[in-house]
């Protein structure tokens, strides 16, 4: 089970290490807001990570994977809730001002964007199982056990972007270039929600 462990902790820093959804939006509410919101942000992953994760430990994400109207409901839903944040981060740039969501926004978002991520599901049913050791002992129990390791590292993956990205705020998102930054970000994201909308499909 060590081998297998080590194994998937690397596997899962590979997959949080390339670009996605949370990555994205994660930058840009540093750069916006600061640190303080982007870890609230990170708090609200972790927790709909572990929700989802929770789900396919007892199999439930397994039969929502295989129902395709359950699978797209949550694709779409996804989709729409990163076309929203960029086009709510559009609108705020256009009008010379953005009204911080605070801390506790952030994270409830984050947490909504991550509970209705189809491609965090789609790891959990495809990936994870190929981990676990038959024979190995309780398999819900190596579930969790590979569930808590992928949570941890996405978290310390994100927390890193938080940090890095309100280094650079000062130096970004202030005088004559904020809004040419917070409209570049809007941009942003609004390809990643189509890229995570063409990259989700089956």
């Amino acid at each position: 089970m060590s081998t297998h462990i080590l194994e998937f902790a690397i596997a899962s820093l590979l997959i949080e290490l390339t670009p996605g959804p949370n990555m994205a939006w994660l930058a840009a509410l540093a750069l916006s807001e600061g640190r303080r919101a982007g870890l609230s942000a990170v708090a609200g992953i972790c927790v709909g990570l572990l929700g989802i994760g929770s789900l396919a430990a007892f199999g439930l994400a397994s039969a929502i994977d295989n129902t395709p109207y359950a699978y797209d409901i949550l694709r779409y839903a996804g989709v729409a809730f990163l076309l929203f944040l960029a086009w709510e981060g559009w609108r705020g740039a256009a009008a010379g001002e953005v009204a911080p969501m605070g801390n506790g926004a952030a994270f409830r978002r984050a947490l909504m964007t991550n509970l209705l991520n189809p491609k965090a599901m789609a790891f959990y049913v495809v990936v994870l199982p190929l981990f676990i050791v038959q024979g190995g002992g309780n398999i819900t129990a190596q579930s969790f056990i590979l569930v808590a390791i992928y949570v941890f590292v996405a978290t310390f993956v994100h927390a890193m972007i938080v940090v890095f990205a309100s280094f650079l705020r000062p130096y970004l998102v202030a005088g004559p270039y904020e809004q040419l930054v917070r409209r570049l970000l809007a941009v942003s994201l609004a390809l990643v929600a189509i890229w995570f909308f063409w990259g989700t499909r089956r």
